[in-house]
């Protein structure tokens, strides 16, 4: 059995998504922990403030046949492949860190680099598993938040009762 952390996000009728993304984890996965809900501003392009989260989940699929899983998930929810990868999305739900594989394929790469790049990705992680060892970095993630450059950081927690 595997742990693996994913990144969700969405800007379409966003907290409907989550909602349903939550859900879904939840009856989908063994063990489901999901850290709290950020809303930040869209990155690469003018769109809708982003609902966004991690999930941790336990697993028997392998990294590919999990993302092939998520990316089914995404499209039967309206997720659009045939637009710029900067765009507005109903569901996005990304592997970020699969136990400690390093995969650089062309299908999936692990650990994802956004984890490090965008505190949408770091801060729900450190809030969620603030001990996990990053497995390229050599790092806890508590030490990968700690030396992120807060002052930029547009984070607001979302109430999610």
């Amino acid at each position: 059995m595997a742990s693996a952390y994913l990144g969700i996000g969405s800007n379409v009728n966003a907290e409907r998504h989550v909602r349903i993304a939550i859900t879904w984890l939840q009856d989908t996965f063994i063990d489901a922990a999901f850290s709290p809900v950020y809303r930040s501003p869209a990155v690469g392009f003018d769109g809708e403030d982003f609902l966004n989260l991690v999930a941790r989940v336990e697993t028997h699929a392998g990294p590919l046949e999990l993302k092939h899983l998520l990316n089914a998930f995404e499209d039967s929810h309206g997720r659009r492949r045939d637009v710029p990868k900067f765009s507005d999305r109903t569901l996005d739900i990304d592997i970020l860190i699969y136990d400690d594989l390093v995969l650089d394929g062309p299908e999936l790469r692990l650990p994802r680099s956004e984890i490090v790049h965008f505190a949408h990705v770091l801060k729900p992680l450190y809030d969620l598993a603030p001990g996990l060892w990053h497995p390229t970095r050599q790092q806890t993630i508590a030490q990968l938040w700690s030396d992120y450059d807060q002052s930029s950081v547009e984070l607001q927690p979302v109430d999610w009762t």
